[in-house]
């Protein structure tokens, strides 16, 4: 007897997977951007100015753990949260510690830029320990880190907030950057998750 093309369909393997649609990944990535402005409001109200060691230890403890929460939560599992967190937290803390010390806590764009891009190399070194065992040329996320914190103090200052506030980390503007080009990077580096299809019916397992 024949096989009919609808005998063959149901009798097809049950462990087809199907791919999680990049693009819906990047898009909840890029939510996780209100938490960097959000954090430096909250890690402001608790230190102030960025003007002495204890405020930045403080303020980039908070921000850190904050956003890298935040982040992992919205990777999709991509992230592993408590490294990710604990990476992050730390790396931003002493970062910001350590740049803004070796600028005199100046608010200059030079100044800033200079500062966020020792924080980004420490930020970026802490977090590249936390990525996944999977991920792919994870070296690259080291100067990748340290390159877009600069770049967010600049779009930041050029967008014409009062950075002259000693401000922990940079606003929504730099924050808007920093996510699409970390999260483009993220796209390249780490595996997309995999949903296993829903298992056949009883009269296709007959």
């Amino acid at each position: 007897m024949s096989t009919t093309p609808a005998a063959l369909k149901t009798t097809s393997p049950t462990n087809t997977v199907t791919r999680t649609p990049a693009v819906r990944n990047f898009l909840m990535w890029m939510l996780s951007f209100l938490a960097i402005p959000i954090a430096g409001f909250l890690g402001t109200a608790i230190v102030g100015r960025v003007d002495n060691l204890v405020s930045a230890l403080v303020g980039g403890a908070v921000v850190g753990l904050i956003v890298g929460a935040v982040q992992a939560l919205v990777s999709r599992r991509r992230l592993p949260l408590l490294r990710w967190m604990t990476a992050s937290t730390i790396g931003t803390s002493v970062g910001l510690a350590v740049g803004t010390l070796a600028v005199g806590y100046q608010t200059s764009l030079g100044r800033l830029a200079l500062a966020g891009l020792i924080t980004g190399v420490i930020v970026g070194l802490a977090q590249t320990f936390a990525l996944p065992a999977s991920t792919r040329f994870r070296r690259l996320w080291l100067p990748v880190t340290a390159a877009l914190w600069p770049l967010g103090w600049t779009v930041t200052t050029l967008a014409g907030i009062k950075v002259e506030e000693q401000i922990i980390v940079f606003g929504a503007s730099g924050a808007f950057v920093y996510t699409l080009l970390a999260g483009l990077m993220l796209q390249v580096l780490l595996p997309q998750p995999v949903a296993k299809a829903s298992a056949p019916s009883r009269s296709a397992r007959r």
